[in-house]
């Protein structure tokens, strides 16, 4: 088939009946390559077009449906299996489940017969997934979280993005790279980075958590070592970055303009993201040692 998404049986049906007028009207020359059109398009085979034109090209349901292959009792058991082994995906399931059945009926977990064997050897993995799929729409939800109060000081900061071939120096990125490790509650080391989109400058001090005071800090130390005037300031909406301290600060420096990334849209911050994985395997290993690098 040339195109590369497939018609579904409703669409063939209905692109049948738009053609089915012309292709009667036409002389033999003109069926000829009315079919090589609805082949191309249809991928169907060209008797069974021509069959299909000489009918009714009414969508008609089945006499009888088509019973279910795999029953309630490869339900129960693929619920079982995925709940055993911790809800893995069913890409890594699949190939598995007649061993990972075998393992749980040894240990008196599941009823396994030599009928239910076969036919966990034989599911296809899209019908594991359409299982799965229906497994969670039975479990509980969870209530949606109430919105919290927005953040005051993003009122009127625009939504923005550095255009990448920004002629001048002096636009940058920021953002705010977290070394907690595993466990993110507590006081702990940060690295506030700044890029320039234009010239590629990155500028990095390393703070304390991140309280307005250490964020104020940390900008003067940067804005003190950068070589040209920053012009342009762009982090994500953190509230690091934008709360009424911070917005006291910026307005000393009128001549700086503030912008800020959409919100879940961390590629807005692009330049930031492509450093920030050399940025942590380059200073792993100093994690240790960042303490005594803080008391400055």
């Amino acid at each position: 088939m040339a195109t590369e998404e497939k018609m579904t049986l409703d669409e063939v049906y209905k692109y049948l009946r738009l053609m089915k007028p012309r292709y009667l009207e036409a002389d033999r020359a003109g069926k000829g390559v009315l079919l090589d059109e609805m082949e191309t398009v249809t991928g169907r085979h060209r008797k069974s077009l021509i069959r299909r034109l000489g009918k009714s090209v009414q969508r008609r349901p089945r006499a009888r449906e088509r019973e279910r292959t795999y029953k309630a009792d490869v339900d129960l058991a693929l619920r079982h299996i995925w709940e055993s082994y911790d809800y893995i995906c069913a890409e890594r399931l699949q190939p598995n489940l007649v061993s990972l059945a075998q393992q749980l009926a040894t240990h008196g977990e599941l009823e396994l017969t030599a009928t239910l064997q076969s036919q966990l050897g034989e599911i296809g993995l899209t019908t594991v997934r359409e299982r799965f799929g229906q497994f969670r729409q039975d479990e509980p939800q969870l209530a949606r979280r109430v919105a919290g109060p927005r953040n005051r000081a993003l009122a009127d900061i625009p939504m923005q993005r550095i255009a990448w071939d920004e002629p001048v120096p002096g636009h940058f990125e920021v953002d705010l790279v977290f070394h907690s490790g595993p466990d993110a509650s507590g006081e702990y080391g940060h690295t506030l980075q700044m890029i320039d989109v234009y010239s590629g400058w990155s500028e990095r001090v390393a703070i304390l958590g991140r309280s307005y005071r250490v964020m104020e800090d940390g900008f003067r130390r940067i804005l003190q070592r950068v070589p040209f005037q920053v012009s342009h300031i762009h982090p994500d909406n953190g509230s690091e970055f934008f709360n009424d301290h911070m917005r006291t600060f910026w307005a000393q420096y009128p001549h700086v303009h503030l912008s800020r990334s959409r919100p879940y849209q961390k590629n807005d911050n692009r330049f930031v993201e492509q450093k920030n994985s050399s940025l942590v395997r380059r200073y792993l290993g100093d994690i240790r040692r960042l303490g005594s690098i803080l008391c400055w």
